[in-house]
């Protein structure tokens, strides 16, 4: 009866995790739009605003529906705040190797979050109440909203000073197309997991509350190893080529899951997952700023996922490369692609796992992210659609531009003296 009563909490669990996701995917559109529209500051601001009021909810939530509630509210808070805050860092840093830089940072925050949060809800769920998690992360929320007031000043409409291509245009594109469909495969297995892997543990191994967080714990430390210890080998990597392997090791990762007896058994397969989620800092030679200049070293930074963060600021780079520079309409067809992975994975892995059990669960999306991972060599060196618009590799980042043109406009978008200049 215990085993029934888990293998019907799949399909529950599954679509509370996935609630968030599909209405994060309905929602991003329109923040890509707004962001055109008023500029980032203020759909950032509103996305903390919202995931501070949902964070609340899950504190003192007791039904499932209130719970479901909460967690679609979380999307929508999701939808603004990553849409508005990649193309903020895009428009922000326009060389290519800066941005990558900067958008490694941002996405590392989020992937740490991803992987230290289960270890850390269900050890704070176990020895201190199901309150607890919530109430710590909705104090860091305010801390958030107060550092965005302090330095974003979100009071400010800056809107886009170049027009964005319609988003059906950059849904035709095939590039943008592979680079979503990148973003999607890789976090569907994450996405899958994350709900599974907790109730499976229950059936097969028996596991106390508190084993189910901590098995996501070699995720984490492997994250952190990552980042600091393969940035020659990352320096070596394109962006494309990085993507290809993490697909790689996130579907191999996936297919050795099934095969663990014990929580010592899934110390392997999820590091695997956290070496691929996380990806190595990269020290990489500079050109000079001046003529004439050696070079300067990029500073060992932190980056995010080995697919994320390498996607992320090629869908900017595509933008730049293919059609007009302005960020929020194609982060938010990223974030969709990013979205659809944790609406399909989670919604769709509990009715496989009743169907067909764990084991077949994993096999299905890891030789799926196994076969995708090829079509990421598409991305090497992507045409460009100007003559005037140079065609850049990977391997040869974007010379450093001059921004002061761009920043006058960004920094006093009402004032005459701006107009003026441009």
């Amino acid at each position: 009866e215990g085993g029934e009563f888990l293998a019907q909490e799949n399909t529950r669990v599954g679509l509370l995790f996935a609630s968030k996701a599909l209405v994060q995917l309905l929602v991003n559109p329109w923040v890509g739009l707004l962001t055109n529209r008023i500029g980032y500051h203020i759909p950032m601001f509103l996305g903390f605003t919202i995931m501070f009021l949902s964070t609340i909810m899950f504190a003192f939530s007791g039904t499932y529906t209130l719970l479901f509630i909460a967690r679609a509210l979380q999307g929508i808070g999701s939808s603004f705040s990553s849409v508005a805050g990649l193309g903020l860092l895009a428009s922000v840093y326009p060389d290519d190797a800066e941005r990558g830089s900067a958008m490694g940072i941002a996405l590392g925050g989020l992937a740490l979050g991803v992987l230290i949060g289960a270890p850390f809800g269900s050890v704070m769920y176990e020895f201190v109440g199901k309150a607890s998690p919530f109430l710590v992360l909705a104090f860091l929320a305010l801390l958030d909203g107060a550092l965005q007031l302090c330095i974003l000043q979100p009071a400010r409409i800056s809107p886009e000073s170049t027009k964005a291509t319609p988003l059906p245009t950059l849904l035709r594109d095939p590039y943008i197309l592979v680079a979503a469909g990148a973003l999607c495969f890789s976090n569907m297995g994450v996405a899958m997991l994350e709900p599974t892997l907790p109730i499976w543990m229950l059936q097969t191994m028996c596991s106390p509350q508190w084993q189910l967080g901590m098995a996501f714990l070699p995720a984490s430390i492997s994250y952190l190893i990552g980042t600091n210890l393969f940035g020659i080998l990352a320096n070596r990597m394109g962006r494309w080529l990085c993507s290809m392997i993490g697909m790689a090791v996130v579907g191999i990762s996936l297919l050795c899951v099934p095969l663990a007896t014990n929580i010592y058994g899934l110390i392997g397969p999820n590091a695997g997952l956290g070496f691929a989620i996380g990806k190595p800092g990269v020290l990489r030679l500079l050109p000079g700023s001046s003529p004439g200049a050696e070079g300067t070293e990029e500073p060992l930074v932190p980056r995010a996922g080995m697919v994320d963060s390498s996607m992320m600021p090629i869908m900017g780079y595509l933008v730049d490369l293919r059609h007009t520079s302005a960020y929020g309409t194609v982060y938010a067809i990223a974030d969709v692609a990013f979205c659809m992975g944790f609406a399909i994975g989670p919604s769709t892995g509990g009715a496989i796992v009743r169907a067909l059990g764990f084991p077949w669960l994993m096999v299905i999306v890891g030789v799926l992210n196994v076969a995708y991972a090829p079509l990421c060599w598409l991305l090497r060196s992507p045409p460009a659609t100007e003559e005037s618009m140079a065609i850049l590799s990977q391997e040869c980042p974007m010379q450093p531009k001059s921004y002061t043109l761009k920043e006058a406009q960004r920094e006093f978008p009402l004032t005459e003296e701006a107009e003026n200049v441009e």
